[in-house]
């Protein structure tokens, strides 16, 4: 009998992995491998490794539950530890004598290159499955983009809901509109109030987890615990469901509101989940979709919700393959400044990225407006290196992984790909920050000032890189009205933006 060794990465936990479509219980075996090389290569969040190993080794324990020979290796097995993906296959090619090893192509391009030396230097057949897990594939995405003067996620999402019926209705959208995202811009409210979430336990396998990152990994980024966060399929459908039911009407108003120690709001929480395989994208559109159509939740939050999952999610992987080698080293701009050292303690005077900072090493966690608006556009701003940016945002969320990490910094944030899908940089003043959050009361800087030391850094900032970007933006429309203002500035105020700028610069780890 033909005998498979089926080898299953740690984002890969889906029951419907092409790994396992054709699998046979009685004979093959299914191999999962904690290894040092994934763990460590850049220092992630202690929480994003807890989180990962703690699912995989209770899909393992679905696994076995449900039939299957699992082959798992865990990190802190004295008798069994490997350090790479390649050292762990090989092992147990030799431990098993498979007829072939099976495996569904990662979502990372040095990972796919791996599985492509296995298939050259290893003595067994190696099958590379398409993860259809996306619904747009790799091959779709290209042939989508070729040909393309630009390449705009809004053209990109149409075509998805027209592919995927979502929120479609006699081959229109749903409300005559393909897009309600004017209608998601609410600032936060007083009085506003947050349903309670549902409480995760620690069970002996995630504790066990807990044990060991605090152990191996405690000199790493972020707080392990609290640890309250779903790990096992059951979980993770009850949490969807909890979303839904309580906090998807409310989410599409306030999704890009921002509030001191309110990390979640009414954000899903759930991309972690996506990532990691434990949820599907179709079902979470499907059940949100439901909910519109039964009347509990207002279209608005449901289209900015799918529109998450099938425009952006499957648009930045589209992306990331497209481009990839060397997507990860543009740097349109020319930024060199080194990351401060506050992104790492949060110690910052400037109260929205302390704020966000703050919750993101709590968390492994922060939701898009304050990745994007916030610490995103610091770094663009400030200028700062987008190798390095790109590595921060690695290392500090559970959700990231460089599919969806490398294309939101270097495309969305920083700009650092030259408009490759976006428009314009994702620039601002204080103004927005102060408009979409509660931060800037009780700042050390003023929002209202525009110059001189108490101001928001953010103010000036903003001026100065319009003035060091001129050349490059001059004649983009989208910033014709910007250069405008500009324009009609005295001299003395442009140097006064030069000076504080350059002071900030100079003191920029006591900012």
């Amino acid at each position: 009998m033909a005998r498979a060794l089926r080898f299953i990465l740690g984002d890969q936990l889906s029951r419907d992995i092409a790994t396992l479509r054709d699998a046979d219980r009685d004979g093959d075996i299914v191999l999962m491998c904690e290894v040092d090389d994934e763990a460590t290569y850049v220092r992630h969040h202690k929480k994003k490794i807890a989180f990962i190993f703690a699912a995989m080794r209770h899909y393992a324990d679905d696994l076995r539950n449900d039939g299957f020979e699992v082959d798992y290796r865990q990190l802190d097995d004295p008798d069994h530890r490997v350090s790479s993906f390649t050292q762990a296959l090989r092992q147990a090619v030799e431990r098993h004598g498979p007829d072939r090893v099976v495996v569904t192509e990662p979502g990372e391009w040095r990972v796919l290159q791996m599985m492509k030396d296995w298939q050259r230097e290893l003595d067994v057949d190696v099958e590379i499955r398409t993860d259809d897990r996306f619904i747009a594939t790799r091959d779709d995405f290209a042939a989508w983009a070729k040909g393309r003067k630009s390449l705009r996620m809004e053209t990109f999402y149409r075509r998805m809901r027209r592919r995927t019926g979502f929120l479609m209705e006699g081959g229109e959208p749903a409300g005559s509109r393909w897009n309600f995202d004017r209608d998601n811009r609410a600032p936060p409210a007083d009085g506003l109030s947050f349903p309670d979430r549902p409480h995760w336990s620690v069970d002996e396998t995630t504790q066990q987890v807990l044990d060991l990152v605090a152990a191996r990994f405690g000199d790493h980024f972020g707080d392990l615990e609290p640890f309250a966060y779903p790990v096992t399929r059951r979980q993770a459908t009850r949490y969807l469901n909890w979303f839904v039911t309580h906090a998807l009407a409310d989410f599409g108003a306030y999704q890009d509101a921002m509030m001191s120690d309110e990390a979640l709001m009414y954000h899903s929480h759930l991309s972690a989940l996506l990532n990691v395989g434990l949820l599907d994208p179709r079902e979470c559109c499907d059940k949100a979709e439901a909910a519109w159509r039964a009347g509990a939740a207002p279209l608005n939050s449901v289209e900015g919700f799918i529109r998450q999952i099938i425009g952006w999610r499957e648009f930045v992987r589209g992306i990331y393959w497209l481009n990839m080698p060397g997507y990860g080293e543009a740097n349109a701009l020319a930024a060199t400044r080194e990351l401060p050292q506050w992104f790492w303690t949060g110690q910052t005077h400037m109260k929205c990225l302390r704020q966000a900072i703050g919750q993101t090493r709590q968390n492994a966690y922060a939701h898009h407006i304050q990745r994007l608006m916030v610490i995103g556009n610091f770094a663009l701003l400030a200028g700062l290196d987008p190798r390095q940016v790109q590595e921060w945002f690695l290392i500090v969320y559970h959700d990231a992984y460089e599919w969806v990490e490398m294309p939101n910094v270097v495309g969305m944030a920083l700009f650092a790909d030259g408009g490759l899908f976006a428009t314009k940089p994702y620039a601002s003043s204080g103004a927005y920050i102060d408009r979409m959050s509660d931060y800037c009361g009780g700042c050390r800087y003023s929002v209202n000032r525009k110059a001189g030391p108490k101001a928001c850094p953010f103010n000036y900032l903003y001026w100065n890189f319009l003035i060091e970007n001129r050349q490059r933006f001059a004649g983009n429309r989208r910033m014709a009205m910007m250069y405008g203002t500009l324009d009609r500035m005295k001299d003395e105020r442009k140097d006064a933006i030069r000076a504080d700028s350059a002071r900030f610069f100079k003191r920029i780890e006591e900012a």
